[in-house]
């Protein structure tokens, strides 16, 4: 079979950079190794989908709009893709060169599921540490910055994110794949927006995450965890 890539970014107000994206994801990939870029929109109000539609004529990307909520957008986005391999991607995050040809490196070596190291557009030293720790395969070095790729028949098997989460579903998604023992980091570096970090405060926006995570660990339910992020983060 010859693997081609769906990449599906869900997108909500992201008129600063969504561009940029769009832009970086043609420059840096292979024609004939995409399938499509979905964009799935969630109720964008800045813009956003004006500057997607002046891509969608051509270069194989799509517009759709769905219910609010990235677990929500990236599956209807999987439901709408076309490739056997589907790439999720933040609208702030830039992938490496030939993230295609790596990535279907790993899926013909029946690494059917992983993710890139990551660099945060911040030169703070915790984040350039928090960057480094993701070369390790270790499960707490792991986040949706990192973007994820997964063969569709995977991800169908897994049942695809879980909608019952606004928050934390894409460590959910990863929970699943390293209880299967199927889950590979790529060493080159996607770089991704320190935005929230740089709102926030770097210490402040970790020890909310951390938060997060540890309130997860001890079996907080979606809804604790949203009111939580909706409090201190969003």
């Amino acid at each position: 079979m010859i693997n081609s890539i769906s990449i599906i970014i869900p997108m909500l107000n992201e008129a600063e950079s969504i561009a940029s994206v769009l832009e970086h994801l043609l420059e840096n990939s292979t024609s004939k190794n995409i399938a499509e870029i979905i964009v799935v929109d969630g109720g964008s109000v800045d813009g956003s989908q004006n500057i997607v539609n002046k891509f969608v004529p051509s270069n194989k990307i799509q517009l759709l709009n769905a219910h609010k909520g990235r677990a929500k957008q990236m599956n209807f986005g999987a439901n709408h893709a076309t490739g056997t391999i589907l790439y999720f991607l933040h609208a702030d995050s830039f992938p490496p060169k030939n993230f295609d040809n790596l990535i279907i490196q790993e899926v013909t070596k029946r690494n059917l599921a992983g993710c890139f190291r990551l660099q945060f557009d911040n030169n703070h030293w915790w984040l350039q540490v928090a960057g480094w720790l993701t070369q390790f395969s270790w499960r707490a070095s792991r986040g949706g910055d990192q973007s994820q790729f997964i063969t569709k028949q995977l991800f169908t098997e897994i049942g695809g994110f879980d909608e019952n989460f606004t928050i934390y579903e894409d460590n959910i998604l990863i929970n699943e794949l390293y209880a299967r023992k199927q889950f590979v980091v790529i060493q080159d570096k996607i770089k991704t927006s320190a935005r929230l970090y740089d709102k926030h405060g770097v210490w402040t926006l970790q020890y909310h995450f951390w938060t997060i995570y540890i309130k997860k660990w001890f079996g907080a339910s979606a809804d604790e965890l949203y009111t939580y992020y909706q409090k201190y983060i969003s």
